[in-house]
């Protein structure tokens, strides 16, 4: 397991986050089987009734007065093992709304702790999806979604689960609408013979699907092998690009995930 760098717990058999006395984190929340299935491609499926846990807003008790100043938070994931139907768990697909405090759809930076992870996202949730991504990621990597993007979070290995840490904007919101309205994203990623592939959403145009492993993002100045929180306690504006994401305009113009 990797070092999310601060005193937070996981109580995988509850699906539960404890934290210890110097951190702060709220009641895990529970996502129900019930609460995805408008995203499958088989809504009628069978699985776990919990699919994933989630506690946003945790970190050290000493920053917290200047996360909540930045109006940057901090989140925290535990993905359930098994499937659901012939898909693994995953999160719904949506896309960051605009957020009141930077009058733009802001990025989300995924650092994975345990587990195996797939973070795809494609560029519009549109009837054209544009640019659509796999990216892989395994303990310690990390994953960078761009402002504007739909994308879903997948556990890659059912066998186990796959728990992540993330940054993103304090008064965040989901917009589902263009992806309800296709049924789903763009790929749906279905479990053959035990390994992942994808399958097309054909109310989608069609669009290619590029699968690549995760990557170092030099351009951030974000390093892999030390945890994101670690690197905002180094330097509080580490992260700006995350609740301002306008201050990195030039690089999202170009942006590879």
């Amino acid at each position: 397991m990797f070092n999310p760098g601060f005193d937070i717990k996981i109580d995988i058999d509850n699906m539960n986050f404890d934290y210890g006395e110097t951190s702060f984190g709220p009641i895990t929340e529970k996502r129900k089987l019930d609460d995805i299935r408008k995203s499958l491609s088989n809504p009628g499926a069978k699985g776990p009734e919990i699919v994933y846990s989630v506690a946003m807003d945790v970190g050290k008790r000493r920053d917290r007065e200047d996360l909540v100043q930045r109006n940057l938070l901090y989140g925290a994931m535990i993905f359930a093992k098994g499937q659901v139907g012939n898909e693994p768990i995953r999160s719904q697909g949506h896309v960051h709304a605009i957020s009141a405090s930077c009058q733009a759809s802001t990025p989300e930076v995924y650092e994975i702790w345990s587990g195996e992870a797939i973070v795809y996202m494609q560029e519009y949730d549109k009837d054209d999806p544009g640019r659509c991504m796999a990216v892989k990621a395994k303990a310690g990597d990390l994953v960078i979604v761009p402002p504007g993007w739909a994308h879903s979070t997948i556990n890659a290995n059912p066998q186990y689960e796959m728990t992540f840490g993330a940054w993103c904007v304090r008064d965040y919101g989901f917009d589902y609408g263009g992806v309800r309205a296709h049924g789903g994203l763009a790929y749906f990623p279905i479990i053959d013979n035990g390994e992942i592939v994808f399958i097309k959403n054909l109310q989608y145009q069609a669009a290619n699907l590029i699968i690549k492993e995760a990557r170092e993002y030099k351009e951030f100045n974000i390093k892999r092998g030390i945890p994101i929180y670690t690197q905002y306690e180094t330097n509080h504006e580490s992260f700006e690009f995350v609740y301002n994401p306008k201050v990195a305009e030039e690089l999202w113009l170009n942006y590879t995930p």
